[in-house]
């Protein structure tokens, strides 16, 4: 899972190289794919119920999902960007959101929210906790903070594929839920509304968007229970 959680890294560093103002979303799915096949994996997202393409490429109100297309960033976006990879029968899963040029403090804010989310969710995962104690570490983040956490959609275990159990909700109370062991592999990805935390989905039936129209922010990273502190798959 090492390997995979390297790909994913790499591509998402990549993308960042060449996330600007004029780019398509579709340009960055083909360079997505590309790198891929050039480590030697494969896309996992491509085909996985039916999705098409090898990102999901979320812009603004969007929260995941997104469909990849001929639309072009514009300065002051955010797009986060969801990608997958499987490489020797194991899987990686890995998501942040970017800044496109120069864009307001509120969002930034928006994106450093989520982010320490995420970390403050990675500092109680581990053994001898309970799940949902990286779910309450997370919801009293983000609401403390101001934000609301996305509940219609949660992370989830990972290993021989993509989506295994136990699904890894961003809110709930603390205590509860399976105890974490060594050895368990998650994908914990908050994901973070400006406004309320109501989505509902295109119909294209894939992308999700805000109730409310404000922007939403996602990070993810594939990280492993240890005896001691959690082991982040998915850094370069």
């Amino acid at each position: 899972m090492r390997e995979a959680g390297k790909v994913v890294a790499g591509v998402l560093n990549e993308l960042a190289e060449v996330i600007k103002p004029g780019i398509t979303t579709a340009e960055l799915d083909r360079m997505a794919e590309e790198y891929i096949l050039s480590k030697g994996a494969k896309p996992a997202f491509k085909g996985l119920y039916g999705f098409p393409y090898t990102i999901c490429a979320s812009v603004n109100e969007q929260v995941v999902h997104g469909f990849p297309s001929l639309r072009k960033l514009e300065n002051g976006d955010i797009i986060s960007i969801d990608v997958g990879a499987e490489i020797n029968g194991y899987f990686g899963d890995h998501a942040r959101t970017f800044a496109v040029g120069d864009i307001s403090d509120e969002l930034q804010r928006l994106l450093d929210v989520t982010s320490a989310a995420l970390a403050e969710g990675i500092s109680v995962a581990r053994s001898g906790n309970r799940l949902s104690d990286i779910s309450h570490a997370v919801q009293d983040y983000v609401e403390k903070s101001g934000y609301s956490v996305v509940k219609d959609y949660v992370g989830h275990g990972i290993g021989t594929k993509m989506h295994e159990e136990p699904q890894v909700p961003n809110f709930g109370r603390p205590g509860r839920g399976p105890r974490l062991k060594a050895g368990m592999t998650l994908a914990i990805e908050p994901m973070v509304n400006m406004g309320s935390y109501h989505v509902q989905t295109l119909l294209d039936k894939w992308t999700v968007v805000t109730s409310d129209g404000q922007p939403s922010a996602h990070f993810e990273h594939t990280i492993a229970i240890t005896d001691s502190e959690p082991v982040i798959l998915t850094l370069p």
